[in-house]
């Protein structure tokens, strides 16, 4: 038996690129048109950031929340678990996310959200922006169908990239939720990566 260090990430990858693609095809297919909701929820989001309401952070941690729910249950422990076993990994974490947000920007209001002119609240508005209207696109440059885009709110890449936009935007330090949606993003550059190299 080959020693754990000599294998490779493409040797624990369990499908295809195909399949992972034809996943989200069916997965959006299913959810019409749930993407819609969820792009007003992230337009909602960023009308908020620009608004003087006092408890828009708690209002927009509350849309974040239901994103995270919505994934960890209907993405992947509904379809993902499908094809690969960890994914109902990935639905616990993102149930907790959700927890932590809940704990961060709810309950403890630490979610503030800090003036949108500071430098750092406008590379998060920018990063949130990105997630929101450039992401779901950079899959055609994969190779995906119009079909198999991946949308904010509706599946994790977009949702864990906007929360980590939201995240720089808050005047409050909320550590407690920036591991997983950092982790998230690691763990799906490493999963594209591989798909791409094996093609």
């Amino acid at each position: 038996m080959s020693e754990w260090w000599t294998y490779r990430p493409s040797d624990f990858l369990l499908f295809s690129s195909r399949t992972y693609n034809r996943l989200f095809e069916l997965y959006n297919a299913d959810i019409w048109p749930l993407q819609i909701v969820a792009l007003v929820s992230g337009v909602a989001i960023l009308a908020l950031l620009h608004g003087r309401i006092a408890w828009r952070g708690r209002l927009i941690t509350v849309i974040l929340v239901c994103c995270w729910l919505w994934v960890a249950w209907a993405f992947h422990w509904q379809r993902y678990a499908t094809i690969n076993w960890a994914a109902t990994y990935f639905a616990a974490a993102f149930a907790i996310e959700a927890m932590f947000l809940v704990w961060v920007g709810v309950v403890r209001d630490s979610f503030r959200v800090d003036s949108i002119r500071t430098t750092r609240a406008r590379w998060g508005i920018a990063i949130f922006c990105f997630a929101l209207l450039v992401k779901p696109f950079l899959g055609l440059l994969l190779g995906r169908s119009w079909q198999g885009l991946e949308f904010f709110g509706v599946t994790p890449d977009p949702t864990a990239i906007a929360t980590l936009g939201l995240l720089l935007t808050s005047r409050r330090k909320s550590w407690l939720a920036w591991p997983i949606p950092v982790l998230w993003c690691l763990i799906s550059a490493t999963t594209l990566g591989v798909l791409l190299q094996t093609g």
